[in-house]
C-alpha cells in the first residue's frame, strides 16, 4: 500500500509540472522560428513514433503491417478521408494474411 501511495504522488507531480511548466516559464509569445516550427510538428511525431511500430507489429508478420501501412499512405496521399484509409488498411491486412 505504502508504494502505491508514492508512485500516485509521483504521478501527480510529473502531470502537474509537464502543464504548469510551459506557462512558468513562457509568459512571452515564442517568436523563434525553429522553436516555434517543433512545437508545432511535436504532437504528430508523438502520434507517428507510437502508432507506425503497432501497426507493423499488430498483425504478426511485419510484411503484412508494412503493405498495410504503405496501401494506407497512398491512399492518404490520394486525399482519402480516415474511415476509408482505415478500411483500405484493414482489408490489406486481412488479404495478406493469406499470403504471408
Amino acid at each position: 500500500m505504502h508504494n502505491t501511495v508514492i508512485y500516485i504522488l509521483v504521478m501527480a507531480a510529473v502531470t502537474y509540472l509537464i502543464r504548469m511548466l510551459p506557462l512558468v516559464v513562457f509568459r512571452k509569445p515564442i517568436r523563434n522560428r525553429f522553436f516555434r516550427s517543433f512545437l508545432y510538428y511535436l504532437p504528430y511525431v508523438t502520434l507517428a513514433v507510437m502508432t507506425f511500430p503497432a501497426i507493423i507489429d499488430e498483425t504478426g508478420s511485419w510484411l503484412t503491417g508494412f503493405f498495410a501501412l504503405l496501401a494506407g499512405a497512398v491512399a492518404a496521399w490520394f486525399g482519402l478521408g480516415l474511415f476509408p484509409v482505415a478500411i483500405i488498411c484493414t482489408v490489406t491486412a486481412f488479404a495478406l494474411q493469406f499470403v504471408f
